[in-house]
């Protein structure tokens, strides 16, 4: 009997331990979140469940007991994940275009406790996020066939906000008409420039007019709009659905790879840890009118051991043949070679501007 009581003892006092633990485990949880969500980035749990069963497990002792503790863990994660999805209800997330844009439909993927908001333009989705009327922005940066996007990447250089994450969206491209129309009578076709740029082939093969949108969805509605058979829009199957078009051709871009970038641009910089690996980062700089600069800049990455992924210029709109340079390269600006490759292009170059750093790009 005294056993028993013991026993009962025990249980209630590992409870109340248990109790407070829980407590202090989903507000670290939350503590987490709300990191995340100054820094614009997505509800994601820090722990790898798998790792942290491998490296606990030995802890629970009784073998026979172990089989519990994996479903232990992944229920106590569950609550864990359903907290921090509550700290990133309500985040608002501006975006370019209309609902049914590509990127309000990447948006959505990427926040999906989240608030998105479509501003006319890049520029108003960027400095929305700038004056607080938004916690981040979501642009387009590159395009797997039609190349960058050239006007968010002069906000990054100009403006004041951090890329904290990429992320790569397969592009489907498709014809959408009245319900009436077929792709026999189609005359003339509206989109966003890029998306015209895709599926020039098609354009051409068919003989059709084409004329330019702010974006693919906005071309979607003045379709509905109009009605008219003549017109068509390319754009996404959800917008499609969204305007009540008919999608008369699918899949028409020429790149069967068609894959957008997107960039999450906050006021708050996300910043590596030192000994985290697989991280990318992004920066603009200027070099020095004289021969050779751009060549030792170069160099500078090489020789701290970076990897450069892209190379790009544009003009900084300041003095006539002037540019800067945006790159793109695999590393750690956080270790002692990311300092060190930061500090020698610092002397080297004219102006120096990190945008960000980010973990590898995440499809969705």
């Amino acid at each position: 009997m005294k056993e028993l009581e013991q026993a009962i003892a025990e249980m209630r006092a590992v409870d109340r331990e248990m109790a407070a633990l829980f407590g202090k485990r989903l507000n670290a949880a939350r503590e987490v979140a709300r990191a995340q969500r100054e820094m614009g980035i997505p509800a994601q749990e820090p722990v790898d469940p798998q790792s942290t069963i491998d490296e606990n497990l030995p802890l629970v002792g009784d073998g026979e007991l172990c089989s519990y503790y994996p479903l232990f863990l992944r229920n106590l994660m569950g609550l864990s994940a359903q907290a921090v999805h509550r700290v990133m209800d309500g985040i608002r997330v501006a975006y370019a275009g209309v609902p049914g844009a590509f990127a309000a439909i990447a948006a959505q993927k990427i926040y999906p406790d989240g608030c998105t908001v479509p501003y006319p333009d890049f520029r108003a989705a960027y400095q929305a996020v700038e004056e607080g009327e938004c916690d981040c922005a979501v642009l387009p940066i590159e395009n797997s066939y039609a190349g960058e996007v050239a006007q968010v990447m002069d906000l990054a250089y100009f403006g004041s906000l951090h890329i904290n994450a990429v992320y790569e969206a397969q592009i489907h491209q498709c014809l959408l008409g009245t319900r009436d129309a077929t792709v026999e009578g189609v005359r003339e076709v509206t989109s966003h420039p890029q998306a015209l740029s895709q599926c020039a082939e098609y354009i051409a093969a068919h003989g059709l007019l084409a004329s330019e949108a702010n974006n693919t969805a906005l071309a979607a509605r003045r379709v509905a709009e109009e009605g008219n058979p003549a017109l068509a829009a390319i754009g996404s199957p959800e917008a499609a659905e969204l305007y009540g078009l008919k999608i008369l051709a699918a899949n028409i871009n020429e790149s069967a790879s068609n894959t957008t970038r997107f960039a999450v641009f906050t006021r708050v910089p996300h910043t590596a840890g030192a000994g985290e690996n697989d991280s990318r980062f992004i920066m603009t700089f200027t070099v020095k009118n004289e021969a050779g600069a751009l060549a030792k800049a170069i160099s500078i990455i090489g020789e701290c051991g970076f990897n450069m992924r892209a190379l790009r210029s544009r003009p900084t709109k300041k003095l006539i043949w002037s540019n800067f340079f945006y790159l793109e390269g695999e590393g750690n600006l956080a270790s002692d070679a990311g300092r060190e490759m930061l500090r020698r292009l610092g002397e080297l170059c004219s102006g120096l501007k990190v945008l960000g750093s980010y973990n590898r790009e995440i499809p969705i």
